[in-house]
């Protein structure tokens, strides 16, 4: 099975099946997607985005993102879910070059998993919902896509190193998301240089930071987002063989 998914204008799109469980099992593949912005899809892409048949798409923008930007055509049968996990908007080229920048991203990582608990409890009760084919995605499928990727397969019983690997996949595409940032804004200088960087160091971070708070991942999602034993046992129905 393929984890990357070739597309000419996503930089980011995963399968995320395939990794081992603690009592194990394995995540379904061709199940459970991660993206990059869907708003890209266009002509043979759409057609390679219909071809794996998903049935709900989870976006994670804010509105104003999405009315700015777009969002994933709408299609007969494609549910389309905005559920805005972040709540204190950042501009990521301007961040101080002075910062530690993974400790600055874990940082913000915290915020989100306060500020958006709702969100993140509505997003995991969506993916728990149906056993049809799902993606969720932001801008560029890393920061807040990442979170959500790194709680689900936590949730599920993934070991710690290959979600933080997982995470780090997403350095395969920095350069094509520095790319597009530079077209899309040719007047202006990127200042941040760990744009689109994702190294294994800020997962690590974040979720050693929730553990230190909680006592584990799965307790910050029990006391923080409201989730229960059933909400879990049916997102490892849904998700694992």
């Amino acid at each position: 099975m393929r984890r990357h998914i070739d597309f000419e204008r996503l930089h980011n799109f995963r399968d995320l099946g395939g990794y081992r469980t603690s009592d194990g099992r394995t995540v379904r593949w061709g199940r459970l997607y991660r993206s990059d912005s869907l708003a890209k899809l266009q002509g043979a892409d759409w057609d390679r985005f219909h071809a794996l048949d998903i049935r709900t798409v989870i976006d994670l923008r804010y509105p104003w993102e999405i009315e700015a930007k777009g969002r994933v055509p709408e299609a007969e049968g494609l549910a389309y879910v905005n559920l805005s996990v972040e709540h204190r908007p950042y501009d990521q080229a301007e961040i101080d070059p002075g910062l530690d920048p993974w400790r600055f991203l874990a940082d913000r990582y915290a915020e989100v998993a306060i500020d958006g608990a709702g969100e993140l409890h509505q997003a995991l009760e969506t993916i728990a919902s149906e056993s049809a084919p799902q993606v969720f995605h932001c801008a560029s499928g890393k920061d807040r896509t990442g979170l959500l990727a790194g709680l689900v397969l936590s949730l599920l019983g993934v070991d710690e190193d290959d979600i933080v690997a997982d995470f780090a996949l997403t350095e395969l595409a920095t350069d094509r998301l520095i790319a597009d940032w530079k077209a899309a804004h040719p007047d202006r200088p990127l200042n941040w240089p760990g744009y689109g960087r994702a190294p294994e160091e800020i997962m690590r971070l974040f979720l050693a930071d929730l553990t230190a708070t909680y006592g584990s991942v799965h307790d910050y999602a029990v006391k923080q987002l409201g989730v229960d034993a059933p909400l879990i046992a049916r997102l490892r129905t849904q998700l694992l063989d």
